[in-house]
């Protein structure tokens, strides 16, 4: 069974850290680029943050450029989203995503509240 879970999230307070994981199963996720999504109440999702397959290249949203850090440990078949200097607009569900070509997989998601 495919899965992608998401954890990590939580209530943390402005200028704080958090890390989210994003533990697949059910397929090798090495093979797949992978990416962060949020998502805030009464706003569309958006892309946060992609790690490539191919060259393991790293790509972010301007908003969260210098605070963020995505990587991977292709042998835990996980990635991480690294979080730092939180902002009350960071506050969102976050999403983890896997595509490989037409195949796309997502997860449930995981709150991320920054306020004080």
């Amino acid at each position: 069974q495919v899965q992608l879970v998401e954890s990590g999230g939580g209530l943390v307070q402005p200028g704080g850290s958090l890390s989210l994981s994003c533990d697949a199963s059910g397929f090798t996720s090495s093979y797949y680029d992978i990416g962060w999504f949020r998502q805030a109440p009464g706003k569309e999702r958006e892309g946060v943050s992609c790690i490539s397959t191919s060259d393991g290249r790293t790509f972010y949203a301007d908003s969260v450029k210098g605070r963020f850090t995505i990587s991977r440990d292709n042998a835990k078949n996980t990635v991480y989203l690294k979080m730092d200097s939180l902002k009350p607009e960071d506050t969102a569900v976050y999403y983890c995503n896997a595509r490989m070509g037409p195949v796309n997989y997502w997860g449930q998601g995981t709150q991320v509240t920054v306020s004080s």
